[in-house]
Parts: structure tokens; C-alpha cells; sequence
């Protein structure tokens, strides 16, 4: 087996911050949030990952946002897929380092399954609402990028809206229901616990502990 660590989940949940501290603690590779960006380049062929070409191509920005929450659903859904191909590619370049790897991972429960085992993969869940509400209060340069384009919409409110309705759909029931029943070991973010004792929580579940 793989000494592999994958963390899946939902936003908010605290998936990239376990990652970081768990590949500190035991001299591992950290494999945060987006990793896979590495490889989203002018090589990256458009035809066999269109979804993360489109960013990186769009001309016009307003698109994105305009888009309905219908097709916004469709893009994330295709972006994981495609996301997974290059994750794959990449660990299996890092694996060649022999340390421990901990990541922040896109990819699917299904393929986790095929590819590792109980005690190697983790899930992480925060409130559906969470990154409804919490979308835009993170500094990141693309989010608040994506926060001036909504106001500067004709009707920001309904702009705003819009946005939101995008979010609740790839933030849903059925999907947190899906990582909820994987299988796989869970824990639940819970703002009255540390970050200190979630990664306890973390470790053991991950039979890390030493």
C-alpha cells in the first residue's frame, strides 16, 4: 500500500490545514487545496480537459459569473473529474520521494476505493451553508476578484443571488449525504474544538500516532 494520506470533503472543513499540519509533524509532502494548479498551463490540451482550460482561457470573466447555477454545477463536476486525471500523474511522481504524502484531494470516492483502504483516506464535512455564507470572507485574490465582478453587475443583488444559488448546488444535501456514507471515517467540524485536537482526531483515525 501506498503511504498515501487522502482527505476529502467539503469547503471549510479544514482538509488543507490537517494536510499542512500532518506533513510537518511527520516529515511528509504536503499536498494542499488546488495542488494540481501546477499543471494547468498553455500545455494543458484543451480537448482532454476542457473544464480546466476554461478558466484558463476565459477572455471575459462576466461569463463565469453569469453563468446558471445548472452550468455551474456541470463545469465543477467535469473540473473534479479532469482533476483527478492530473492528481494521480502527480502523485505518482511524488510517491518516487519515499516520504509520506498527505493530500488535499479532488479525487473520487470511487477511485479511492480502488486505490486505497480504510485507514489511508479521511472525510471531512463542514454545514452545507457553510461555503454558501462563508464564500466570499477568505482574502483570497480570486474570490474577492469574483466578489467586485458580481458588484459591478447591472443588478448586483440579483447577480449576488444568482452566484449564491450556484454555490447551494455544488454545496448540497446529496452531496454531503455522498461523502457522509462513503464509508470512509469522518469527522465533522466543530468550532468549540481546537485545531490542536482535530488533528489528534486526525492522526488516529489515520493511525498516525506514534
Amino acid at each position: 500500500m501506498d503511504d498515501i494520506y487522502y482527505i476529502i470533503g467539503t469547503a471549510y472543513a479544514g482538509k488543507s490545514t490537517m494536510v499542512k499540519l500532518l506533513a510537518e509533524k511527520y516529515d511528509g509532502i504536503a499536498c494542499e487545496e488546488n495542488y494540481h494548479d501546477s499543471m494547468v498551463n498553455e500545455k494543458l490540451d484543451k480537448e482532454a480537459f476542457p473544464c480546466l482550460c476554461y478558466t484558463r482561457d476565459l477572455q471575459d470573466w462576466r461569463k463565469f459569473i453569469r453563468r446558471t447555477p445548472e452550468e455551474y454545477e456541470t463545469w465543477i463536476d467535469g473540473v473534479a473529474k479532469e482533476c483527478e486525471v492530473l492528481e494521480l500523474k502527480i502523485l505518482e511522481e511524488l510517491k518516487k520521494q519515499g516520504r509520506r504524502i498527505f493530500v488535499d484531494t479532488n479525487i473520487s470516492i470511487e477511485t479511492l476505493k480502488r486505490i486505497s483502504d480504510i485507514d489511508h483516506v479521511l472525510v471531512m464535512l463542514s454545514d452545507q451553508m457553510v461555503s454558501v455564507n462563508r464564500f466570499f470572507e477568505r482574502p483570497d485574490r480570486e474570490k474577492q476578484f469574483l466578489y467586485q465582478l458580481l458588484m459591478q453587475e447591472p443588478d448586483p443583488d440579483a447577480a449576488m443571488a444568482n452566484f449564491r444559488e450556484m454555490l447551494m448546488r455544488v454545496n448540497s444535501k446529496e452531496r454531503y449525504d455522498r461523502f457522509l456514507q462513503s464509508g470512509f471515517q469522518v469527522v465533522l467540524r466543530d468550532d468549540n474544538r481546537t485545531v490542536a485536537e482535530t488533528l489528534e482526531i486526525v492522526e488516529g483515525l489515520l493511525k498516525l500516532k506514534k
